[in-house]
């Protein structure tokens, strides 16, 4: 390898892998690895993940590119990660949590409390992140009144990048990307609220030290494997799904990003803080005056796997399966599906939520129940992109993400929508903007081109099935919200009305 090659390192910590992509300044991948983790449900609700094993796989990561490519040195590392992690220490660095992250439910009654009331409506308004037991402000409150141990012994309340960046530099520092998403911080300030952090009856001095996401770090230590004699410059980056719209090429007043992965999200870039009157959607910082709203859902390739694991109990490839359903006219013959097997975030946030087949018949076969599943997904995701396209005219969707594999899926997408949709060329698109926003804080050469390696345009021909299809699946979740409830507030029938 020759070792003047400048080449740029992002890592992106996901929700189930730290993956660490190297790129060249015109944004062609030349070494990459990926690291799992497992996500661990401890109780009903519940889901952790070990930060010390999420930091051995970003140094693992770290470790085998620079090993691929030595000698040359990256001119810079930057970062991305996944949002709404919580994890608390004491005075001496020790965990006093696992890190509680996004899925997590435990907070799901101190979140429909806050909905119903007012305070609420303002705490929304002042961080842009919606009441939902997902956020750190919510998980906040709830460790206050059911583990307050562990809440007054806590020196520190930090997110999984915020943990990394210690051990790495011994400082608490957090990017206003990631600060913004945990319902504490003033996104029209982009500082610590006073008035957040007093409702939670905690300080600033429990927090992480707010910088802007070009801040530049350098490391110097002796990790075996990632010291190269050189000072590494390390860009503390932003947060995935901001930084996915960048990767995507999705900034432009009139694009949308849209990722269906495990979950989904759709978002837009807007120059200044956005909220919705009903709650629905989120908005949080990207960089310098560029914000991102959007909506996040619970339920996107996640339902395919629980199709073929639990229901069809199949070892077939997702391919062969999907290949099926395009047999199935669009509709599903009148089958659809509401897919909230993990409750749900935007637009509905409710926790309770259920999945549901409404209108099987004899009729309906194997490929009907796959290609209703991908249906139902699109409209939940079609239900999020609905609100931010009431606000802003979007003529063009960028997919990524697991489902922008599918050619089926990306159709029934742009027919759904009713707008182009365009694939990134670039699958690794949150470790992309990553070394973007490296390269501009850095002010390094980053020729990087957005380029579309499909396009799908709408079929005219499928509009109306699919608006009736949409408005059939809005009134279908609002005629059954109210018996969606949790099934542990439920009080059981007595034994001897059991029939």
């Amino acid at each position: 390898m020759n070792e003047n090659m400048q080449y740029y390192l992002g890592v992106d910590i996901g929700t189930t892998s730290a993956k660490a992509v190297a790129f060249l300044e015109g944004g062609e991948v030349i070494a990459s690895h990926s690291s799992a983790y497992d996500m661990f449900h401890p109780h009903p609700g519940w889901s952790e993940q070990e930060p010390e094993t999420i930091f051995e796989a970003v140094i693992e990561g770290m470790q085998q590119v620079l090993s691929i490519l030595r000698p040359a040195v990256p001119s810079f590392i930057s970062f991305s990660a996944a949002m709404h992690s919580l994890i608390a220490i004491d005075h001496s660095g020790n965990l006093l949590t696992k890190c509680i992250i996004w899925a997590d439910n435990r907070a799901d009654e101190v979140a429909q409390q806050l909905r119903t009331g007012g305070e609420g409506k303002r705490f929304y308004q002042l961080s842009g992140v919606p009441i939902h037991s997902m956020s750190p402000f919510c998980k906040l409150l709830w460790l206050r009144h059911h583990e307050s141990e562990i809440f007054e012994k806590a020196h520190k309340f930090i997110g999984i990048k915020e943990y990394i960046f210690y051990k790495l530099f011994n400082e608490f520092v957090v990017d206003t990307s990631i600060a913004s998403a945990t319902g504490l911080l003033n996104s029209f300030r982009l500082e610590w609220d006073v008035e957040l952090l007093s409702y939670i009856g905690i300080t600033e001095a429990q927090l992480s030290k707010v910088v802007s996401t070009k801040t530049i770090l350098y490391y110097h230590d002796t990790f075996p494997g990632l010291y190269t004699g050189a000072k590494i410059p390390f860009v503390i980056g932003s947060s995935d799904g901001a930084l996915s719209n960048l990767g995507t090429g999705a900034t432009g007043s009139h694009s949308m990003a849209m990722t269906i992965g495990t979950s989904g999200a759709a978002r837009m870039v807007v120059p200044a803080p956005s909220t919705d009157n009903k709650m629905r959607t989120f908005c949080y910082h990207l960089k310098d005056q560029s914000y991102i709203a959007g909506g996040a859902n619970n339920n996107g390739a996640i339902v395919m796997q629980w199709l073929r694991q639990d229901l069809l109990q199949s070892n077939e490839d997702y391919e062969l399966l999907i290949e099926q359903a395009g047999n199935v006219v669009a509709g599903s013959d009148g089958l659809l599906f509401l897919p909230y097997i993990l409750g749900e975030r935007a637009p509905i946030w409710n926790a309770n939520a259920k999945g549901v087949f409404f209108g099987l018949t004899i009729q309906h076969t194997r490929g009907h129940l796959i290609r209703a599943c991908l249906e139902g997904v699109i409209f939940s995701m079609y239900s999020i992109a609905k609100i931010l396209a009431e606000r802003h005219e979007v003529t063009e969707i960028r997919a990524s993400g697991g489902f922008a594999k599918s050619p089926l899926w990306l159709q029934i997408l742009a027919d759904v929508s009713n707008t182009m949709v365009l694939v990134s060329e670039t699958v690794e698109s949150s470790a992309l903007g990553a070394v973007m926003l490296g390269a501009e804080a850095m002010g390094l050469p980053a020729n990087f081109e957005n380029k579309a390696s499909a396009t799908y345009i709408p079929d005219p021909g499928k509009q109306e099935v699919y608006h009736k299809q949409f408005k059939k699946f809005q009134r279908l979740y609002d005629l059954l919200k109210e018996e969606m409830v949790n099934e542990q507030d439920v009080t059981l029938l007595s034994p001897g009305l059991r029939k």
